[in-house]
């Protein structure tokens, strides 16, 4: 009888991409192979790629290289959105003998009859026009948490993405199909589901294959407020023209929507807002934000912003940095901007110098610093649920309150996919609670 293959799995970007990779993984375990860690020997590896940044685009090659090194001979196939974008800059990576487009990367398996290194990568990879239907996914690798992708696709038109370009129109899953995954999620004792998705704000758009909304966002989040044995959900980025006051009311009611928004920003100028033709302006946010904190108090704000968009002065750098300071949220993910290639923001002049956006980008994540040290000192006193996770790192497991605070204590693998109720006490140094369970409380540190 011949040997099960193995297959390997590598997944770069984020956390739609993840549960994309958890679903075709489960295609191949259907086809009777054995998924592998990727820096185990395995027969074929699978790099499901992200073009969001440049530096995702950097590290194909370095793991295609590490693939290499597992098993020189194995099959290295490469999907997601920089195989969309790029096919044949993939397929002329040594050692890349497959690619795969937006379409093409649920059927994985069909393209696998001959595993025989090829001398040259083989593209398949479809006219984006073509992604224009939807494929449910979700993920659970730690046994803690689980991406569930509600939607896909993009309508928008901001000036420096390229998600469109590699994803396809907005489109989603219906409520039926979600609601199926979230119990199927929460039968596996899954304690928390992060709802995910290119644009999941505009959730209802082709859930039929038609562009009206049959269902929006707040029809989704209502609808899964009833589902038993989730412990907990968590909306995943969610834009601030589409986060409605009814969803963060439905929010702050809910037992199992926890008090954590992701609102993207991306600047704090108005005049930077519309060249990047982002679909509201800074007073909006402002809005939001003061919605969030006036119906849930201690609810944690994340913010993405991006610095060194091309015109972006000093002054309209210092006006985002001031707003964001002023601002009541609690930590940043900056995003240094870089050149993609399709893009309207490309083609513009007054390009921002690199070591600029470097030195701006240093000023916002020393900002995220501070933020997030504020809202930690905002949580000493209060009392929360803390949800440990499975890895041990340095001595330590580490967990989230419902409100997105950093726990750790020291590494007990009976602790893992457990809540406990702890008392937040102290701060010390590294930005993370520390619990300690003979004592009963939690040291933010």
């Amino acid at each position: 009888m011949a040997a099960t293959k193995k297959v390997g799995f590598y997944t770069l970007g984020c956390k739609l991409n993840f549960s994309e990779t958890s679903t075709i993984a489960r295609s191949f375990k259907n086809e009777g192979f054995e998924r592998v860690d990727f820096s185990d020997y395995a027969d074929i590896y699978v790099i499901n790629t992200c073009s969001v940044t440049e530096n995702a685009d950097k590290r194909f090659k370095s793991i295609v290289k590490q693939a290499q090194k597992n098993n020189p001979d194995a099959f290295v196939v490469a999907v997601g959105c920089y195989a969309q974008l790029k096919p044949q800059e993939l397929a002329d990576v040594n050692g890349v003998d497959l690619v795969l487009g937006a379409t093409e990367k649920f059927k994985i398996t069909d393209y696998l009859n001959d595993l025989t290194k090829n001398d040259f990568g083989e593209v398949h990879s479809c006219e984006i026009q073509e992604a224009d239907f939807y494929v449910g996914s979700y993920s659970f690798g730690d046994r803690t948490r689980a991406f569930l992708k509600v939607q896909d696709g993009c309508d928008y038109k901001c000036t420096y993405c390229t998600i469109p370009l590699a994803r396809g129109i907005s489109r989603s899953d219906t409520v039926e199909n979600v609601i199926a995954n979230a119990k199927e999620i929460a039968a596996k004792d899954i304690k928390e589901i992060v709802l995910t998705g290119v644009n999941i704000g505009d959730y209802g758009k082709g859930e039929f294959g038609n562009k009206r909304h049959d269902h929006t966002f707040l029809d989704l989040v209502k609808e899964l407020d009833l589902v038993e044995g989730i412990e907990r959900l968590r909306i995943s980025s969610i834009e601030p023209n589409l986060l409605k006051n009814e969803t963060i009311e439905v929010v702050a009611q809910s037992d199992s929507f926890v008090p954590h928004f992701h609102v993207p920003l991306q600047s704090g100028s108005n005049e930077i807002l519309k060249k990047m033709k982002r679909r509201y302006m800074r007073e909006l946010y402002v809005d939001r934000v003061e919605k969030i904190k006036e119906v849930l108090p201690n609810a944690c704000i994340g913010v993405d912003v991006i610095v060194g968009f091309p015109g972006e002065t000093e002054d309209h750098f210092l006006e985002t940095y001031n707003f964001l300071n002023e601002l009541d949220i609690s930590y940043l993910h900056v995003f240094t901007y870089s050149e993609r290639d399709n893009t309207e923001a490309s083609k513009m002049n007054n390009v921002v110098p690199k070591n600029v956006r470097s030195k701006r980008s240093k000023m916002l994540r020393g900002l995220s610093v501070k933020k997030r040290r504020a809202f930690y000192e905002s949580q000493i006193g209060t009392s929360r649920e803390v949800l440990f996770e499975s890895e041990n790192k340095e001595g330590y497991i580490h967990g989230f309150t419902e409100n997105y605070v950093k726990v750790k204590t020291p590494w007990n693998p009976e602790l893992v996919n457990t809540i406990h109720h702890v008392e937040l006490t102290n701060i010390d140094e590294d930005g993370i609670v520390r619990f300690d369970f003979q004592e009963q409380h939690a040291v933010i540190q």
